[in-house]
């Protein structure tokens, strides 16, 4: 089966069938000690364009985008690890300007690669430690199911950018600079039973808590929290597309009033997401 119709979780799931990769039960990889490891690339004219972000965001972005899966295993970061594929004609200063957006987020670099290549590609390892990693398998029926802010800014922004629209400033720079929820993450981690970061959309991130935690999680879209301004962009879901980087945690009832988080569904015995038409977007890409 060609890549194009396996899709990204479907491939992993079976490197994961043939006994060739694990990790599928939380957003990265838990070592002994509480020590978790995580890494992201972002790739030139598919995760972004030079033409739509400075190097100091993408630097922040790289970081950021790893820094969120931490979170959602209630990790407090410890270093980042930073490969670079870079054209041999690129200007220091634009490398310079990248790692001084990687240092914004106060995570140091402690290491990492340079190697010449076309476009750019930035790819960063993120490495933390956590007392307990809620993961993603933990859900039972009756829970409540929580976000950590509001969604559809990052997707509405980018549709800014690539319609050429002004006035949504705020938008766009919620696009190329995601939140770093760490803090929400280790309050969730003591008493979560599942949290994922929402990076794919809320349909297709509560997917993996359902598919790991063999329940059925249902959505209720009206009391999703919605980004202000999105519907002045365009009459499109944007909060469904993803690349939020807020976190989605399950948690039993009494613990999601305690959090104080917006309650946006609820899981019950069963398999999926429910409404099946909550389609998470899957071309939040530059190109």
């Amino acid at each position: 089966m060609r890549l194009a119709e396996l899709g990204e979780f479907g491939l992993l799931a079976e490197l994961e069938r043939r006994g060739l990769a694990g990790g599928q039960d939380a957003e990265g990889a838990v070592l002994p000690g509480g020590l978790c490891v995580t890494q992201d690339a972002l790739v030139e004219g598919v995760h972004f364009r030079r033409a739509w972000t400075s190097w100091r965001d993408l630097g922040w972005k790289a970081a950021a985008v790893n820094l969120s899966d931490l979170a959602a295993m209630g990790a407090e970061p410890e270093a980042l690890l930073v490969t670079l594929a870079l054209s041999a004609d690129l200007h220091a200063d634009a490398v310079v300007a990248l790692y001084q957006g990687l240092a914004e987020t106060g995570v140091p670099v402690a290491g990492g690669d340079v190697t010449r290549g076309g476009d750019v590609t930035v790819v960063v390892t993120a490495v933390g430690r956590s007392e307990r990693v809620p993961g993603r398998a933990g859900a039972r029926p009756g829970d409540a199911v929580v976000v950590t802010g509001p969604l559809g800014a990052a997707a509405a922004g980018l549709h800014v950018l690539r319609e050429g629209l002004e006035g949504f400033d705020e938008l766009v720079a919620r696009h190329r600079r995601p939140p770093l929820r760490l803090a929400e993450g280790r309050r969730l981690a003591k008493v979560a039973h599942a949290v994922v970061d929402l990076s794919d959309g809320i349909a297709g991130d509560a997917a993996r808590i359902a598919e790991r935690s063999r329940c059925r999680v249902v959505l209720e879209p009206e009391r999703i929290p919605r980004a202000p301004g999105i519907d002045a962009v365009a009459d499109l879901p944007f909060w469904t597309h993803g690349e939020d980087y807020e976190l989605l945690a399950v948690l039993a009832p009494e613990d999601a009033e305690a959090a104080g988080f917006p309650v946006v569904g609820r899981c019950e015995e069963g398999e999926g997401v429910e409404p099946a038409g909550l389609a998470s977007w899957d071309s939040l890409r530059e190109t």
